[in-house]
Protein backbone atom coordinates (compact mmCIF):
# COMPACT_ATOMS: atom_id res chain seq x y z
CA UNK A 1 0.00 0.00 0.00
CA UNK A 2 1.37 3.35 -1.02
CA UNK A 3 1.36 6.36 1.84
CA UNK A 4 2.28 8.63 -0.94
CA UNK A 5 -0.91 10.18 -2.68
CA UNK A 6 -1.40 9.42 -6.32
CA UNK A 7 -1.09 13.58 -7.24
CA UNK A 8 1.94 13.13 -4.92
CA UNK A 9 3.56 10.18 -7.41
CA UNK A 10 2.12 11.75 -10.56
CA UNK A 11 4.21 14.63 -9.59
CA UNK A 12 7.38 12.40 -8.96
CA UNK A 13 6.85 11.01 -12.73
CA UNK A 14 7.15 14.26 -13.80
CA UNK A 15 9.77 15.77 -12.19
CA UNK A 16 11.96 13.10 -12.83
CA UNK A 17 10.67 11.87 -16.44
CA UNK A 18 9.34 8.33 -15.74
CA UNK A 19 6.35 7.64 -16.77
CA UNK A 20 5.35 11.29 -17.96
CA UNK A 21 2.75 10.66 -20.75
CA UNK A 22 0.66 8.74 -17.38
CA UNK A 23 -2.47 10.92 -16.93
CA UNK A 24 -3.38 11.89 -13.27
CA UNK A 25 -6.19 9.35 -13.34
CA UNK A 26 -4.06 6.56 -14.76
CA UNK A 27 -1.15 7.00 -12.27
CA UNK A 28 -3.96 6.63 -9.70
CA UNK A 29 -4.46 3.54 -11.18
CA UNK A 30 -1.29 2.55 -11.31
CA UNK A 31 -1.10 2.75 -7.77
CA UNK A 32 -3.08 0.11 -6.64
CA UNK A 33 -0.46 -2.37 -7.94
CA UNK A 34 2.15 -0.35 -6.15
CA UNK A 35 3.71 -0.60 -2.55
CA UNK A 36 5.94 1.36 -0.25
CA UNK A 37 9.32 0.07 0.78
CA UNK A 38 11.73 1.85 3.27
CA UNK A 39 14.97 1.14 3.95
CA UNK A 40 17.13 2.19 6.90
CA UNK A 41 21.02 3.50 5.73
CA UNK A 42 22.95 0.53 4.36
CA UNK A 43 20.27 -1.80 4.48
CA UNK A 44 20.25 -4.49 1.70
CA UNK A 45 17.15 -4.30 -0.90
CA UNK A 46 18.21 -7.69 -2.62
CA UNK A 47 21.07 -9.49 -2.18
CA UNK A 48 23.53 -11.11 -5.17
CA UNK A 49 22.25 -14.07 -6.69
CA UNK A 50 18.86 -13.36 -5.87
CA UNK A 51 16.33 -13.39 -8.50
CA UNK A 52 14.45 -10.06 -9.05
CA UNK A 53 10.52 -10.49 -8.46
CA UNK A 54 10.62 -6.48 -7.46
CA UNK A 55 11.89 -3.19 -9.66
CA UNK A 56 12.02 -0.02 -7.89
CA UNK A 57 11.52 3.42 -8.75
CA UNK A 58 13.48 5.83 -6.26
CA UNK A 59 11.25 7.63 -4.37
CA UNK A 60 13.91 9.45 -2.05
CA UNK A 61 17.38 8.71 -1.24
CA UNK A 62 20.22 6.30 -3.09
CA UNK A 63 20.42 2.65 -3.73
CA UNK A 64 23.92 1.55 -3.68
CA UNK A 65 25.41 -1.47 -5.65
CA UNK A 66 28.24 -3.41 -4.35
CA UNK A 67 29.97 -6.66 -5.67
CA UNK A 68 31.36 -9.61 -4.18
CA UNK A 69 34.31 -11.50 -5.20
CA UNK A 70 34.09 -14.49 -2.25
CA UNK A 71 36.63 -12.03 -0.25
CA UNK A 72 36.16 -8.48 -0.41
CA UNK A 73 33.17 -6.30 -1.67
CA UNK A 74 33.74 -3.07 -3.94
CA UNK A 75 31.56 -0.60 -4.57
CA UNK A 76 30.41 -0.24 -7.83
CA UNK A 77 27.86 2.74 -8.04
CA UNK A 78 25.14 4.29 -6.87
CA UNK A 79 21.50 5.25 -8.34
CA UNK A 80 19.34 8.37 -6.96
CA UNK A 81 16.03 9.30 -6.73
CA UNK A 82 14.05 9.47 -9.75
CA UNK A 83 16.00 6.16 -11.15
CA UNK A 84 14.38 2.85 -11.91
CA UNK A 85 16.48 0.13 -10.41
CA UNK A 86 16.46 -3.68 -10.25
CA UNK A 87 14.99 -3.99 -13.91
CA UNK A 88 17.69 -6.45 -15.25
CA UNK A 89 17.20 -9.31 -13.12
CA UNK A 90 13.55 -8.78 -12.53
CA UNK A 91 13.05 -8.88 -17.02
CA UNK A 92 15.64 -11.32 -17.66
CA UNK A 93 15.26 -13.78 -14.41
CA UNK A 94 18.75 -13.94 -14.25
CA UNK A 95 20.66 -14.25 -10.23
CA UNK A 96 21.54 -10.21 -9.29
CA UNK A 97 25.35 -9.64 -10.27
CA UNK A 98 25.38 -7.17 -7.33
CA UNK A 99 23.71 -6.33 -4.17
CA UNK A 100 21.59 -3.04 -4.02
CA UNK A 101 21.36 -1.68 -0.44
CA UNK A 102 20.26 1.59 0.56
CA UNK A 103 23.04 4.41 0.78
CA UNK A 104 24.35 6.17 3.88
CA UNK A 105 20.65 7.86 4.56
CA UNK A 106 17.56 5.98 4.34
CA UNK A 107 15.52 5.52 1.26
CA UNK A 108 12.21 4.67 -0.03
CA UNK A 109 11.23 3.12 -2.69
CA UNK A 110 7.89 2.07 -4.78
CA UNK A 111 7.88 -1.11 -5.63
CA UNK A 112 5.82 -3.01 -8.18
CA UNK A 113 6.39 -6.74 -7.64
CA UNK A 114 6.46 -9.61 -10.75
CA UNK A 115 2.80 -10.73 -9.75
CA UNK A 116 1.51 -6.81 -9.66
CA UNK A 117 3.32 -6.22 -12.84
CA UNK A 118 1.42 -9.67 -14.42
CA UNK A 119 -1.75 -8.54 -13.30
CA UNK A 120 -0.69 -5.06 -14.78
CA UNK A 121 -0.17 -6.35 -18.45
CA UNK A 122 -3.74 -7.75 -18.54
CA UNK A 123 -5.66 -5.26 -16.88
CA UNK A 124 -3.82 -2.11 -17.81
CA UNK A 125 -1.84 -3.00 -20.88
CA UNK A 126 -0.72 1.22 -21.61
CA UNK A 127 0.46 1.35 -18.21
CA UNK A 128 2.50 -1.96 -18.25
CA UNK A 129 3.72 -0.52 -21.49
CA UNK A 130 4.68 2.86 -20.31
CA UNK A 131 6.40 1.40 -17.52
CA UNK A 132 8.22 -1.26 -19.85
CA UNK A 133 9.42 1.87 -22.05
CA UNK A 134 11.09 3.52 -19.04
CA UNK A 135 13.00 -0.08 -18.26
CA UNK A 136 14.40 0.01 -21.62
CA UNK A 137 15.74 3.72 -21.28
CA UNK A 138 17.07 3.09 -17.54
CA UNK A 139 18.41 0.17 -19.36
CA UNK A 140 19.91 2.27 -22.31
CA UNK A 141 21.23 4.79 -20.00
CA UNK A 142 23.05 1.96 -17.89
CA UNK A 143 25.02 1.24 -20.95
CA UNK A 144 25.30 4.79 -22.59
CA UNK A 145 27.16 4.99 -18.80
CA UNK A 146 28.85 1.74 -18.84
CA UNK A 147 30.23 2.74 -22.06
CA UNK A 148 31.60 6.20 -21.20
CA UNK A 149 33.67 4.94 -18.24
CA UNK A 150 35.20 2.13 -20.32
CA UNK A 151 35.81 4.24 -23.24
CA UNK A 152 37.70 6.87 -20.43
CA UNK A 153 39.47 4.01 -18.92
CA UNK A 154 40.90 2.57 -22.20
CA UNK A 155 42.33 6.31 -22.73
CA UNK A 156 43.45 6.37 -19.87
CA UNK A 157 45.44 2.99 -20.17
CA UNK A 158 46.64 3.35 -23.79
CA UNK A 159 47.04 7.58 -24.23
CA UNK A 160 45.54 9.86 -26.08
CA UNK A 161 46.49 9.21 -29.69
CA UNK A 162 48.42 5.85 -29.30
CA UNK A 163 47.26 3.05 -30.64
Amino acid sequence: MLKITANELFDYFQEHKICESLTRAEVEVFTNYLQEKSYKAHEVISGLGDIGDSMYFIYSGKVAFTSFDGQDEADIGKQETGSLVGEMSFFDGVPRQLKMSAGRKPAMLIEITRAMYDRLKVEQPFIAVNLLENAVVSLDRLVRSVSQELSHIEHYMKGFGRH
